[in-house]
């Protein structure tokens, strides 16, 4: 443990933390400060314990203002995470959907080309050499 002489009010106090924690006490410490300055400037001394009374009170409300907000951050990204999680699920759903909507396409596009291809296709006699004035006989 680490031993640490702040000031409050111009009182030194030696007090003890986690090796490591001793700018963070001095931040501390420097912000209980800064309060009893704030709150001498505003109505003046009222003497060392009602000064660290009021510091403190103006500490723990600034501590649970920011609790409260906290607590509305962490429900609104709740919110965006259930948003974002449905928002997911309805694009996975759309891109099934489409990729479904393109299969039924291509099937029918392969459906209408062998179609086509029946009635596009040459006639047999055509394809036989038949009697016709291409194959060079006449029927005379």
């Amino acid at each position: 443990m680490a031993q640490v002489v702040v000031q409050i009010i111009g009182r030194n106090y030696t007090m003890q933390c986690d090796d490591g924690q001793e700018e963070h006490l001095r931040g501390l410490a420097a912000m209980i400060n800064e309060e009893v300055d704030n709150i001498v400037a505003s109505v003046g001394q009222l003497g060392d314990l009602r000064l660290l009374i009021m510091a403190a009170l103006v500490l723990a409300d600034k501590y649970s203002e920011s609790e409260k907000a906290r607590t509305e951050l962490e429900r609104q990204l709740a919110d965006l995470r259930a948003t974002r999680s449905l928002a997911e699920k309805q694009a996975l759903a759309m891109d099934n959907a489409a990729a479904r909507t393109l299969e039924a396409a291509a099937q029918r596009l392969e459906t209408l080309a062998s179609t086509a291809s029946t009635y596009l296709a040459p006639a047999p006699e055509a394809e036989e050499g038949g009697s016709g004035p291409e194959s060079g006989t006449a029927a005379s």
